[in-house]
């Protein structure tokens, strides 16, 4: 393989290595804590330790930072493989400086994120990386699929970052609301989102058979243009490379 194609399946790898564990663990110690917090209620004397809320708590941030990690790096392969192919750079060189600033701009609104105290500022900077998601996502060289979007791995991805990272801004109101309705809003939330990320276990292998690796773009552009999947059709060798004088 190539360094890109290396570089294309390292979305996969985090997804696989980080995200879903923690996502397993995570949803773990929720079904722990709700079942401690029932037992409290009924005044039965729990097994459970009392650190699992602090757990799940801590688990929750460390993936909500994985989940926008990798999605940030499935953004930056399409983006700059994009920029690479077709120079951008050379043509506009303002708009690729200006996706770079994007893409450090999300991470450090992201970072400001899970040091953010008091509820404006926690509201400024789940926005700020929301939108640069959202930005980044509609840069040209993004594998989207609109015309499928209901069955989109780009699309179920996003919606799930964006979950994770409101979950993450609404963190404080839990603990300081007495109604439980931000506790309520939390677990409907991530529920869809868990739903989602089950989804992008299906979705993501798709993309994985769809992108072609480097040496077979060539041939797979063919079988587009020609429409190969609604008749005969015969797929021409690549033209060999010329050599440098």
């Amino acid at each position: 393989m190539e360094l890109r194609d290396t570089l294309l399946l390292l979305h996969p790898v985090l997804a696989v290595a980080i995200v879903f564990p923690l996502l397993g663990i995570v949803v773990n110690r929720a079904l722990q804590v709700r079942q401690r917090r029932q037992q409290a209620a009924k005044g039965e004397k729990s097994k459970i330790p009392p650190t699992v809320g602090q757990e799940h708590v801590q688990l929750g941030r460390w993936l909500t930072g994985a989940v926008v990690g990798v999605a940030l790096t499935a953004l930056a392969y399409d983006v700059f493989d994009n920029i690479v192919d077709n120079r951008v750079f050379a043509q506009s060189p303002f708009k690729v400086i200006l996706i770079g600033f994007l893409f450090v701009a999300t991470i450090a609104s992201l970072s400001a994120l899970f040091i953010a105290q008091q509820k404006l500022w926690r509201g400024v900077f789940a926005t700020l990386t929301g939108m640069g998601l959202v930005i980044l996502g509609c840069q040209d060289g993004i594998y989207r699929k609109t015309d499928q979007w209901y069955f989109s791995h780009f699309y179920s991805g996003i919606t799930a970052a964006l979950l994770m990272i409101f979950a993450l801004s609404i963190l404080p109101n839990i603990y300081r609301d007495k109604t439980n309705r931000w506790r309520n809003i939390h677990i409907v939330l991530n529920s869809i989102a868990l739903l989602l990320f089950l989804g992008q276990g299906i979705t993501g292998t798709q993309s994985l058979l769809e992108v072609p690796l480097a040496w077979q773009e060539s041939y797979i552009q063919q079988l587009y243009e020609q429409q190969c999947n609604t008749q005969p059709c015969t797929v021409q060798a690549a033209p060999a490379a010329p050599k440098p004088q």
